[in-house]
């Protein structure tokens, strides 16, 4: 099948050069914003459409190009470039001219047959956007045309090479820019952002990259808005200050990214900064617009301008010669360039975007054909018959250096070095360099801030949906942004870690405290009473004193064992309690230095046991005193059974025992162990012993029934004779008693602290000095310095004094 295009002569123009191989261009030298109705002529009218003066530029530097590589010795001897370039404005109405540059004589060369007849174009440079790159780079790839894109087609989806096999590029694709401007956001703290693309493949997929790339950074993207001509950008600015925003990423081509700002300024929008992509970074005219000042500060991205030497002359000489006199000669499709107004200082002083990149692209086709002719010795090799995926083969090898750049494709057709500039908008409407950031060989990143004059005089402008918490305060989510959150403080023993995770309280380890609104834990002091602390000793050397007392006194006792005295205050059982006060004392050292489980279960075991067998005396002691005076002469057979069987040793018997099984009992099944007091003191741990509650619950419920029996019947011989005073002696021991664990329970409810345990064993050492100092001393004192008191005698008077006032 073969297509007729185009029959009609062409003469010589900016468009057209003849050579012994033409590289195709395709640049958007108009632009048409709005969709194209299709139309039955061939050459749809476009230069009725916006000149855009940067494109032309770029155009003149393809011409540029090839004349100059015409004009070396050293590239391509003896063999000239041409070029066929074309008015890109549509990619819907602009087919003809992509017809023509892969036809020979007007005839395209069917897929799949052998080569003949094809057409003398080599490669092709351009086009402008990804749109248009997409709808016709599947023409050029069926033959292996090289494509060589230097601005627009950005897009990430021509890194295919499955989809684009001959597709390469001179400028970065889009993750390079987008990389870039995070880097910028990271810089400047700026987490709450708005994305503006134009609503094509190249803003689309800018857009999509940003999404990815934000996704594990505290950036988040609180509107995104696709552009074109009949955006209503009053609502989008009424939303994004809805919002509060204050970072806006322009990412769009340069005509969208003038009406967007022209908007901005004709809507009064202020205090915003902006960030250009590439495309318009180095836009000419904006800067200069009435106002730009007042929308805020504008930061930018670009490619590097590399200045090209000759060039400027080239534009004179061109516009000297006034080329589009004869535009009413060109006949083809989008060939007419309605530029006859245009000076040399007009182009010149264009936007210079991309143009290095136009340039390197020619530069990459002619040393790729250079190396397929075998160029070499000032000629190359004319018998080689040149095939574009020969060239294409060669271009991939590319890597040469063009005015100090160096040249080279990766894998995927993308440039393998490369930087760029940062640039900010000054106030006297230049794009000044305020940075850089270079890809290749190694990643370097630069911005200086002082350059940078902000809308907010020295202060870098913020913009955050929420300010960052105090220290030692979590976050909350409030929304469905990241950046959104409330602050809650961390409360005691609890503490924030940023960098794990801010929107958690972590708990501090049991031996670790932190205090309100805490970023790290400390480590607690750990408290007990040592054996050298005074209040131990103290109370250690009072519990030998006891020791030693129990010791006299049973000496005491034994040498006037039958003496009255010693008998009235219970004879052999006097004995047992002295021995029983002494074997308690055993608890007391037990309170002191670092808990243990055999030190836990010495602490109380002792005294539970043996103050246990000390009331049940005291209660056999009471009852039989009551029953000598008051139940005896009662209740006889009482008395005497009770005499007769030694209930008093019966008594002490089954009291021991109990109390041994319930001991045992109670602690097999859950023996006091170290525990750590953590609650009461954040700071502190007071190392203590665990009791459990149901396991000494029964032992301890025995001493105090055998507490309120002994009460209850030495209370009842309060009218005992006066001098005969074992009842109210044993009385206000129990009172004693009764009141030393009161003020203990009281103080341990109240107060956790180290000395709790000092406490405690003064406690029980108070309960043992009760009956010792308060039951056994005064009969002590009694045999010393009192004897005509210890006389049978003097007793049986009492008890016949007490008998004939009973009987009255």
């Amino acid at each position: 099948i073969f297509l007729f295009i185009c029959s009609k002569h062409m003469f010589s123009s900016e468009f057209q050069l003849e050579g012994d191989y033409l590289i195709g261009g395709l640049f958007d030298i108009h632009h048409v914003d709005t969709p194209c109705s299709y139309t039955l002529s061939p050459c749809p009218s476009v230069h009725s459409k916006p000149f855009i003066l940067s494109s032309y530029r770029r155009f003149q530097l393809m011409r540029f190009s090839v004349e100059e590589i015409n004009n070396l010795t050293n590239l391509l001897p003896n063999v000239s470039l041409g070029y066929e370039i074309f008015d890109h404005c549509s990619d819907t109405q602009n087919f003809p001219g992509i017809l023509k540059l892969i036809s020979s004589n007007g005839m395209i060369q069917p897929w799949g047959e052998s080569h003949k007849d094809l057409s003398k174009i080599i490669a092709v440079v351009g086009t402008y956007t990804s749109t248009n790159t997409l709808t016709l780079a599947p023409l050029l790839m069926m033959n292996l045309i090289p494509m060589v894109n230097f601005y627009g087609a950005a897009s990430s989806v021509f890194s295919r090479k499955q989809n684009f096999p001959s597709f390469l590029r001179t400028v970065h694709p889009n993750k390079d820019i987008i990389e870039v401007i995070v880097r910028i956001l990271q810089h400047f703290n700026w987490r709450w952002v708005a994305f503006l693309n134009i609503n094509d493949d190249y803003g689309n997929d800018g857009r999509e990259l940003f999404i990815k790339m934000i996704k594990d950074t505290e950036i988040c993207l609180a509107y995104t808005k696709g552009l074109n001509h009949e955006t209503d950008y009053s609502l989008i600015f009424k939303q994004i200050e809805a919002q509060r925003i204050r970072i806006l990423i322009v990412f769009a081509a340069e005509w969208t990214a003038e009406a967007l700002i022209e908007s901005a300024i004709e809507l009064n929008i202020t205090d915003k900064v902006w960030i250009a992509g590439d495309a318009w970074s180095l836009n000419k005219r904006l800067p200069k617009v009435k106002g730009i000042k007042n929308i805020g500060t504008v930061l930018g991205v670009s490619q590097p301008v590399v200045k090209i030497p000759g060039f400027n002359d080239f534009i004179y000489a061109s516009k000297s010669k006034n080329p589009c006199e004869n535009s009413e000669q060109q006949m083809f499709c989008n060939q007419v360039c309605n530029c006859s107004s245009l000076t040399a200082k007009d182009v010149i002083l264009a936007d210079p975007s991309f143009n290095f990149p136009v340039y390197s692209a020619v530069y990459a086709v002619a040393h790729a054909l250079h190396n397929v002719l075998q160029c070499g010795s000032g000629r190359c090799n004319g018998n080689i018959t040149v095939f574009p995926y020969m060239v294409l083969a060669e271009l991939k090898k590319s890597n040469f250096t063009l005015l100090n750049q160096s040249i080279e494709f990766d894998e995927n057709g993308d440039p393998k070095h490369g930087s760029y500039s940062i640039l900010f908008w000054n106030h006297s409407g230049d794009a000044e360099v305020v940075g850089f950031y270079n890809f290749r060989p190694a990643l370097h990143f630069f911005i200086n801030n002082s350059k940078i004059q902000w809308y907010t005089k020295d202060k870098v402008p913020t913009s955050v949906c929420s300010q960052e918490c105090p220290t030692g305060h979590a976050k909350k989510y409030d929304g469905i942004h990241e950046c959104c959150f409330k602050c809650e403080i961390c409360p005691n023993g609890t503490y924030v870690n940023s960098s794990a995770d801010p929107y958690k309280c972590f708990k501090c380890k049991e031996t670790e405290w932190s205090e309100e609104a805490s970023t790290s834990c400390s480590l607690r002091v750990v408290e007990y009473i040592p054996f050298t602390d005074s209040g131990a000793i103290v109370i250690m050397v009072l519990a030998c004193v006891l020791v030693g007392l129990t010791a006299a006194m049973s000496v005491l006792f034994a040498i006037n064992y039958n003496t009255p005295i010693v008998r009235s205050a219970g004879g052999p059982m006097c004995f047992l309690i002295l021995g029983c006060l002494s074997l308690c004392s055993i608890s007391v050292f037990f309170y002191f230095d670092k808990p243990t489980t055999s030190f836990c279960i010495l602490r109380f075991l002792p005294f539970l046991l043996f103050y246990n067998v000390c009331l049940a005396c005291f209660v056999v002691r009471s009852f039989q005193i009551v029953c000598i005076f008051k139940i005896g002469a009662k209740f006889p057979k009482l008395h005497i059974w009770w005499r007769k069987y030694h209930g008093q040793w019966l008594v002490i018997t089954v009291a021991f025992l109990t109390q041994a099984l319930l001991l045992l009992i109670g602690y097999s099944c859950a023996p006091p162990k170290p525990y750590n007091e953590t609650v009461w003191y954040p700071d502190k741990i007071i190392l203590s012993c665990d009791i459990n509650l149901t396991a000494t619950s029964s032992p301890v419920v025995l001493l105090l029934s055998l507490c309120c029996f002994c009460f209850i019947f030495s209370y009842m011989g309060k009218d005992l004779p006066k001098n005969y005073n074992e009842a109210k002696a044993i009385t206000f021991c129990l009172l004693l008693l009764i009141f030393t664990w009161i003020i203990f329970a009281t103080v341990r409810v109240l107060y956790r602290g180290k000395y709790i345990e000092t406490l405690n064993a003064l406690a029980v050492l108070s309960s043992l000095y009760s009956f010792l100092l308060w039951y056994f001393f005064p009969k002590c004192y009694i045999i010393i310095f009192q004897s005509y008191k210890n006389t049978q005698q003097y007793f049986q008077g009492i008890i016949q004094d007490y008998t004939k006032t009973m009987s009255q």
